[in-house]
């Protein structure tokens, strides 16, 4: 049951500090980008494997998407994955600036790229506000093409729970949308409620 991954003080404590967590994202992805972004409140579901995907579909909806998975570890632990529509890669070559021709090896340059950034923006701001230690490994293709129910069955990844993180932000009148799961495994979702605990306790 969800109700047994996060207690309703943890979930409303991992909300906030989200919140916390985008607004500095956002600031570190307008350093980079040397313009103003602006990022939407995330809407947060903790999810358990059996549901996932059925969820993260609804979610994200139909059609072929791309994923880019990058590991993150140390007090924090467990796995990011950022999916992308297919489609997207015209919108991402537009926000990053590059104005080329968007062949398959740069379309795969830029997805890693936003990865790198995304993940480590909102997980960094995450981990600051709990208080903890957080690295990242490179960002590594994980799927192109792909529908996105089959995107969570064989992913070799050890885990019990996902919190999928809705982002989207916008740049100038431009938009995009993509989404965020952070897949944790038993052991990792014990570690979240204690940093959980530990800010919940300093208040």
């Amino acid at each position: 049951m969800i109700a047994n991954l996060l207690n309703a003080d943890q979930r409303e404590a991992l909300q906030e500090i989200a919140n916390i967590g985008m607004g500095q994202a956002g600031d570190s992805i307008a350093r980079v980008m040397g313009e103003f972004v602006q990022l939407s409140i995330p809407r947060i579901l903790a999810l358990e494997r059996a549901e996932a995907g059925a969820k993260i579909a609804a979610t994200v909806g139909g059609g072929a998407v791309d994923a880019v998975r990058q590991a993150f570890h140390n007090q924090l632990r467990g796995e990011a994955i950022v999916i992308y529509g297919h489609d997207r890669c015209n919108d991402l070559a537009d926000l990053l600036g590059y104005h080329g021709n968007i062949d398959h090896a740069v379309e795969q340059e830029l997805l890693l790229d936003v990865t790198n950034l995304l993940v480590g923006a909102c997980l960094g701001g995450i981990a600051e506000q709990l208080k903890a230690d957080v690295g990242f490994s490179p960002p590594a293709l994980m799927a192109e093409r792909v529908p996105i129910e089959t995107l969570l069955g064989s992913d070799g990844i050890d885990w019990q729970c996902v919190l999928l993180v809705e982002v989207n932000f916008r740049l100038e009148g431009r938009s995009f949308a993509c989404h965020l799961l952070i897949l944790l495994s038993g052991e990792d979702v014990g570690s979240l409620r204690q940093a959980l605990d530990r800010f919940l306790e300093a208040f």
